[in-house]
């Protein structure tokens, strides 16, 4: 959510930010700024009316107790004029509070002003390349084909089970998936140093409010109705939720967790090639990487989650690119967001494995997650920042490529096999 002192003091740089991000409505702005002042109005007048009630109450005292009847009378009458506008003018304030605060969930957030302007992919900028594309003797063959000469993946029966985009992982392409979690989190922990943390993988609805999920990408989520609650798109959703409404303490910040969960998207309308095998799936594992910051200190915190979430790349020498993503293909919630694409030989394409984004205080506004800081007298909203560390399918999809045989075996990378306890599949 966006501090209500822009709207205030300069609506102009919203509805900039709602057209470079091309999402939100410029005209809800005027309304927005018409509710805060009707709002500001409302609140002026009461404390007003209550002033004066208290006055009255007070002044009805003493002519009770001088013997001035008449003039108590006069005053019990205002007295009760009062309190019917002081319910008024309290429930107007609610309702202009309530439109405002529901309107303000709507607005997104302002991109930082080192983010490309552009809407498409092609606006995105390419700021760094690691690793060399491997050239093959033989025609590569794209994931989907090596998982199933090899057994290990059937898409078929997932399909059968719950539908496309649910896979069965199977032999070693399970022991495989299981490998690549431990080693990730291995990696956050032990190199980043992260707190592991095992979250829950159901939300409430003010959790997903509360990282921007609501009211924006309610589409993409499996809602269990009965329950009122979220099947998780992202470990993002539980874990920043979980420091909601507390003050934390500024020296011991950064807080940083790694967790590991399941993922669950809709992704309606996802349809064509860029969906085959694993390249887009309803379910998936991710490790994602949580930090709280001091807020004047969260862009040097971006860079270093960047690195971290590159190590796992590095470590298991796939060649990939850094995006910083332009305003329109940024997200919602986002300030400055980084992807790291990784190369797949099989299909000639560049795989996305990770978002790495700084929220500033957007979503720690709608959570109210504050820091005590030595040079403030009221606790501060913290910066809050994600990424994906990694996520798994196009990892996999991009491992069983890059590192195929010409006799059709496949290797592991030399940092995997302690987790894999093999070091080649066939």
């Amino acid at each position: 959510m966006i501090n209500i002192q822009v709207l205030r003091e300069n609506p102009e740089r919203i509805r900039q930010a709602i057209r470079d991000k091309g999402t939100g409505d410029p005209e809800l702005i005027d309304q927005l700024t018409e509710l805060d002042r009707r709002r500001r109005d409302h609140l002026a007048a009461l404390q007003q009316a209550q002033a004066r009630s208290n006055a009255v109450s007070k002044d009805i005292g003493i002519c009770m107790q001088s013997g001035r009847a008449d003039e108590a009378k006069t005053l019990i009458d205002e007295s009760s004029q009062l309190k019917t506008s002081i319910r008024e003018l309290q429930e107007a304030a609610a309702k202009a509070n309530e439109r405002l605060e529901r309107g303000l969930l709507e607005i997104p957030n302002i991109p930082h002003p080192d983010v490309p302007l552009g809407h498409t992919p092609e606006d995105n900028k390419i700021i760094a390349r690691h690793g060399e594309q491997r050239m093959f003797d033989f025609d590569p063959l794209p994931h989907w084909e090596l998982a199933e000469r090899h057994g290990l993946i059937d898409f078929e029966r997932g399909a059968n089970v719950s539908g496309a985009g649910f896979p069965f992982y199977t032999g070693k392409g399970a022991r495989l998936q299981r490998a690549l979690i431990n080693y990730f989190l291995d990696l956050a922990v032990d190199e980043g140093g992260y707190q592991e943390m095992q979250a829950p993988l159901l939300v409430n609805a003010d959790s997903a409010r509360g990282t921007g999920q609501l009211p924006d990408k309610e589409d993409l989520m499996y809602e269990v109705s009965r329950d009122e609650l979220y099947l998780i798109p992202t470990a993002e959703v539980p874990v920043t939720n979980v420091h909601r409404a507390e003050i934390l303490d500024g020296n011991r910040l950064p807080v940083k967790y790694a967790a590991w969960t399941p993922c669950f998207r809709r992704e309606a309308g996802s349809y064509g090639k860029d969906v085959r095998g694993l390249n887009r799936l309803h379910q998936f594992d991710k490790v994602e990487l949580v930090w709280f910051t001091h807020p004047t200190r969260s862009y040097e915190a971006l860079e270093t989650l960047r690195s971290d979430a590159e190590r796992p790349l590095k470590a298991l020498v796939l060649p990939y690119r850094v995006l910083l993503m332009c305003t329109g293909d940024m997200g919602f919630a986002q300030a400055k967001k980084y992807d790291l694409e990784v190369w797949s030989p099989g299909q000639g394409r560049w795989l996305e494995v990770s978002s790495i984004s700084n929220f500033e205080d957007f979503q720690a506004r709608r959570m109210q997650i504050r820091c005590r800081l030595e040079d403030r007298k009221k606790p501060a909203l913290v910066h809050t920042l994600n990424g994906s560390g990694l996520a798994l399918p196009r990892i996999v999809a991009a491992l069983l490529e890059q590192y195929q045989q010409s006799d059709g075996t496949i290797a592991i990378p030399d940092a995997l096999q302690p987790y894999t306890g093999f070091d080649r599949i066939g």
